[in-house]
């Protein structure tokens, strides 16, 4: 697990008048939609800013660029087990909105027994780191707490994104790198920002994404890469021997 995945509304005061039909949510309030991974200590290391605020998270997961790594084949490769099954491929933490998909691991969401009632409460706490984000970018900054007041959505978008990145610079300011690690160890065996980090080809060079032309060379891997992302039964499959990997780590202990 690398992050987790969710989206949050920011109001939009002074939505011009013509776009208020496309930007107006369920709340009856014109807002701009911002899409983020946060991984536990809130550093930001996806935001996809400036879908209207009347679509949904799926919606905005279909426009999104998450996933454009993974379909070129430059995302990280990581390898880890999980009872007897050799996973490959990070997952993010996601609600009940997104697809069944092998990137995604959600709650379940009416538990019967007791390991399910463990996963989905320690999967549901998790998630959370998300969501602990948002309101910490709300709380540091006033001017994306309240609603938006400039008329200009690349205004908006470079606001937000400024908000981000002194956020992330702040996070990586005062993390302790020196200290014990605590949490499982890290497949990767790197520092924890090299995750972010753009792939490093045999020259040295941070690696260029291939280009996706129409002759079929690279848009049929990317098709395969695609089609290999929504297997559901993998999905499944994880979240089962998941199940029973926390239950025999954990127990019924919760934490």
């Amino acid at each position: 697990m690398i992050g987790s995945i969710d989206c949050i509304h920011w109001q939009w005061k002074n939505c011009p008048t013509a776009w208020q039909g496309d930007y107006g949510n369920r709340k009856g309030q014109k807002s701009i939609i911002l899409e983020a991974v946060a991984s536990f200590d809130t550093w930001v290391w996806h935001a996809f800013f400036g879908v209207a605020g009347s679509q949904n998270d799926l919606n905005v997961l279909g426009q999104s660029p998450v996933f454009d790594e993974v379909l070129r084949g430059h995302s990280p490769q990581v390898t880890y087990q999980i009872k007897n099954t050799v996973c490959s491929g990070a997952y993010y933490l996601a609600d009940g909105i997104y697809p069944r998909w092998t990137t995604f691991v959600k709650t379940i969401p009416n538990p019967q027994s007791e390991k399910e009632r463990s996963f989905a409460s320690f999967q549901e706490g998790y998630r959370k780191d998300v969501e602990r984000c948002f309101g910490i970018l709300q709380a540091r900054w006033a001017i994306i707490r309240g609603a938006a007041r400039m008329l200009d959505e690349e205004v908006l978008r470079s606001i937000i994104m400024t908000c981000i990145i002194l956020h992330n610079m702040i996070v990586e300011d005062e993390y302790d790198y020196d200290a014990a690690e605590v949490f499982e160890p890290d497949p990767m065996n790197t520092a924890l920002t090299r995750i972010y980090e753009r792939p490093i080809g045999p020259n040295g060079l941070p690696l260029e994404p291939e280009p996706l032309l129409h002759d079929g060379r690279f848009n049929n891997p990317m098709i395969d890469r695609y089609q290999e992302m929504q297997y559901s039964y993998v999905h499944e499959r994880r979240q089962v021997d998941l199940i029973e990997h926390l239950w025999q780590m954990k127990g019924n202990h919760n934490g």
